[in-house]
């Protein structure tokens, strides 16, 4: 679980989660989400700490799960596929879970946001897998 590896892993996936995310919903979709929500219920001033660790703790879940079941041949693309697995979970799964029983967002922003979800998961997860790849053990 501590492997360096894992720590690697977690490590880049930390950068891509906060940096890409804050390009992605800090900056790029800000208006398009203010076109879409119901109730907003952000916080003003956001807590960065609390988001960084945030990050922190799913980028650590992401690299540990990825790198307890990519055994065989962990590569970006193997990463890719896992993220975007994990997108769908979120994006769609928890996504329409919460336009069924809240007020937050109407259907297109759930659906775009379930899109970027996927992709985003998928990125996070391809830099996971070429992290878990480059730092394999050699074999003998």
């Amino acid at each position: 679980m501590f492997s360096k590896q894992n720590l690697l892993a977690t490590l880049a996936g930390f950068l891509v989660t906060f940096l890409l995310g804050y390009l992605i919903w800090g900056f790029a979709t800000v208006d398009f989400y203010a076109e879409h929500t119901l109730a907003d219920v952000s916080k003003d001033p956001m807590n960065i700490g609390l988001i960084a660790l945030a990050n922190l703790i799913a980028a650590f879940a992401l690299s540990t799960i990825y790198g307890t079941y990519a055994h065989a041949a962990p590569s970006a693309g193997s990463g890719f596929k896992f993220g975007a697995w994990i997108g769908v979970f979120t994006g769609f799964g928890l996504g329409l879970l919460w336009f069924a029983t809240t007020e937050i967002m109407d259907m297109t922003g759930t659906i775009v946001e379930a899109i970027i979800n996927i992709v985003f998961y998928g990125i996070v997860g391809a830099v996971i897998g070429l992290v878990y790849q480059k730092t394999a053990p050699k074999a003998a």
